[in-house]
């Protein structure tokens, strides 16, 4: 099973890059034939293996091997004075990731509201960091920390299909009343799962599946270095 768990995370991680499974192979520096045999289980995803995916994509190993953590290294230090740049009015200088004037967990407007276009107020333009499908919101309170700390931004994506979900990663979960900006972790019952604090003040919440009305993926944290 564990096995099994860590393939399917490869193969996320292989439709993240959007590549081919021939071009991943080349990335980390394997056979075609032998990348074939770890995705059919015929090969154990093994330290060896991992290894090569840690040094030559900068994924967290603790993300392949549990599911803990957040795939790609996600704490960037930002400059305040350029990290985003305004835009104006009719939007026409945006450029890159819009940055949206919002707290991600304030308030419980649905998405479509919350991401409306006059919500807009700039963009941040890192290609390299953060994709361009991706919004950028603000974060607030403390229960986050110290993986999200109070004023941090967050790159959010939204996921095509909430059913998988990859354990140990942190979402905004979105409620009918409510949402939360959690590390999603599984729970006994299947048709449950826990939503857990980085803060150990507190406590993990259970929650329904089906009350889960949206769910969207942190692919990035963003430090203002102004207040480093």
């Amino acid at each position: 099973m564990e096995n099994h768990e860590r393939i399917a995370r490869i193969k996320y991680l292989i439709k993240e890059l959007n590549l081919k499974q021939r071009d991943f192979a080349e990335r980390i520096g394997v056979d075609t034939s032998n990348l074939s045999k770890y995705l059919n289980g015929k090969l154990p995803i093994n330290d060896s293996f991992v290894n090569r995916l840690v040094v030559n994509l900068g994924v967290s190993k603790q993300w392949v091997m549990q599911g803990t953590d957040i795939h790609f290294p996600k704490n960037t230090n930002i400059p305040a004075a350029t990290a985003i740049h305004s835009c104006d009015e009719n939007q026409n200088t945006l450029i890159g990731t819009p940055v949206y004037d919002i707290d991600v967990t304030a308030g419980a407007l649905p998405r479509s509201s919350l991401f409306a276009d006059d919500q807009i107020v700039g963009s941040i333009n890192m290609p390299d960091v953060i994709s361009s499908n991706c919004r950028v919101v603000r974060v607030s309170g403390n229960s986050m920390e110290p993986v999200i700390h109070n004023g941090d931004y967050v790159a959010l994506r939204e996921l095509s299909n909430m059913q998988q979900i990859f354990w140990g990663q942190i979402y905004v979960v979105m409620l009918d009343d409510y949402r939360l900006l959690k590390f999603v972790r599984r729970h006994p019952d299947p048709q449950m799962v826990i939503l857990r604090s980085a803060n150990p003040d507190y406590d993990d919440m259970e929650i329904a599946r089906s009350d889960i009305r949206e769910l969207m993926l942190v692919q990035h944290i963003l430090h203002l270095e102004s207040r480093m």
